[in-house]
């Protein structure tokens, strides 16, 4: 499903180029799931960005389904990183001015949808996460766990074939840890999501089919957890 070859990152400073991320490359196949572990400043976000077409690399390339992503021009880019990733962030990244259902509809308005059909998404959604008691509550009237599950809603919403996700238990406790990553395992069996999860925990990479060891900006290795 998705090819990465030789994918590079360098970011320039007053001293010179920094290379965050160094010639990585590994396959990904439909519907799997892969941990991204390292230690911090070893590019796991740097990776994750580029994956999802957040970023542009130095160098290389990231091939989903025979395209290469980075062939795409800027606006062709947004329109297929809207429809095709789901993001769910650490720190949630909801509009607190909006309500639950507002934040989770907003992809499908980005993408010039209907207001019925984004609604109606949303609503099964947030149903499908255990929210449909709080689509009306903003971020700020919500625990730290639901706001996680509204972010995962709204990464879903436009059915996305991969979803990204960057230390999204990193901010819970253990036992809301626990449920959001029950969550993402039943979902993922619902929808046959790839996922691909950026995380510091030992827990949550051995939910995983696959953990991929960054050191340095490079890749040190690629485990199977069976």
């Amino acid at each position: 499903m998705i090819v990465v070859r030789e994918l590079s990152r360098k970011f320039p400073t007053e001293r010179g180029e920094i290379e965050v991320l160094r010639k990585v490359s590994f396959d990904i196949e439909a519907a799997e799931r892969i941990a991204v572990v390292g230690a911090s400043g070893a590019g796991k976000t740097t990776l994750m960005h580029l994956l999802g077409g957040l970023d542009r690399p130095s160098g290389g390339s990231v091939t989903f389904h025979g395209q290469d992503i980075f062939r795409f021009g800027s606006a062709e880019l947004d329109t297929f990183r809207n429809r095709t990733i789901g993001f769910v962030f650490q720190f949630h990244q909801l509009l607190p001015e909006f309500s639950a259902l507002e934040n989770v509809m907003l992809p499908v308005l980005v993408s010039r949808g209907a207001r019925a059909e984004a609604r109606q998404r949303a609503e099964r959604l947030l149903a499908s996460v255990g929210l449909d008691h709080r689509v009306s509550h903003k971020p700020g009237q919500l625990s730290g766990g639901e706001q996680q599950r509204v972010a995962i809603a709204r990464a879903l919403v436009m059915s996305p074939r991969l979803l990204l996700a960057d230390e999204p238990t990193g901010n819970l406790d253990s036992a809301t840890s626990d449920e959001i990553l029950a969550l993402l395992d039943q979902l993922h069996e619902q929808h046959q999501l790839t996922m691909v999860i950026v995380t510091h925990s030992s827990q949550v990479a051995q939910r995983m089919d696959r953990t991929l060891h960054m050191v340095d900006g490079q890749l040190a290795g690629l485990a199977d957890n069976g």
